[in-house]
């Protein structure tokens, strides 16, 4: 794969995470409407200075973890099923209109500091951790092939999917009205969930390839 390849999927699969409710959004849309605008990027730059950290110890302190062909097999097995699982909530929660934007109003309005609290609600998130246990470090395992590059043009992919959702977030509740309505919401998860599927398949395929290459 590409780098530019790393940076597209990484991309998009970062959605999968991004986009669904948790205490991370509740942060973001109550800062926005007492902060505004700012809110957004301020969440997100405590939530990727954890985040590059973690990618630096997986990538760097387990890089003979990753080149052994049984573990990077089953990692992709494990990863892709995981997303596929999370590409199927997306599309599952929408259909059933289960997710709301509205609904994360006036979450967590304690947190001050914005960058604090989004490293803290991602390092509390058991959401977060099983994300990054499984198919983050799939992800990782794939970029590590290019080498440092291809880890950076993981990881600048990867939180600008979370840049992008957020900066919309905060853009749609810091004048104090939603800009985007919550059908126009639960449509985007849709799309993007049948696109995260589609990953999870390569990751699978991949993980299978690995080990039937190594028994064979």
């Amino acid at each position: 794969m590409s780098l530019w390849g790393i940076f597209i999927s990484s991309f998009f699969i970062g959605f999968s995470g991004a986009m669904m409710p948790g205490p991370m959004l509740g942060v973001t849309i109550d800062g926005s409407l007492k902060r505004g605008f700012i809110a957004g990027p301020l969440t997100v730059l405590g939530h990727g200075i954890l985040e590059f950290t973690l990618v630096m110890v997986m990538a760097f302190g387990l890089k003979d973890f990753f080149l052994n062909p049984v573990v990077g097999g089953i990692i992709g097995l494990v990863g892709g099923t995981f997303l596929a699982w999370m590409g199927y909530g997306m599309v599952k929660s929408s259909l059933k209109k289960e997710v709301s934007l509205t609904a994360q109003e006036g979450k967590d309005p304690r947190q001050k500091s914005l960058i604090l609290a989004g490293a803290l609600v991602s390092l509390t998130n058991p959401y977060f951790v099983m994300w990054w246990a499984s198919t983050g470090m799939e992800s990782i395992r794939q970029a590590y092939v290019l080498g440092i590059a291809g880890i950076l043009a993981f990881y600048f992919g990867h939180i600008l999917s979370d840049l992008t959702w957020y900066m919309a977030v905060s853009a749609a509740f810091s004048k104090g009205k939603k800009l985007m309505s919550d059908r126009v919401y639960r449509w985007v998860i849709l799309s993007l969930g049948g696109l995260i599927i589609v990953f999870s398949i390569k990751f699978i395929i991949g993980g299978g390839q690995m080990l039937y290459n190594y028994w064979s």
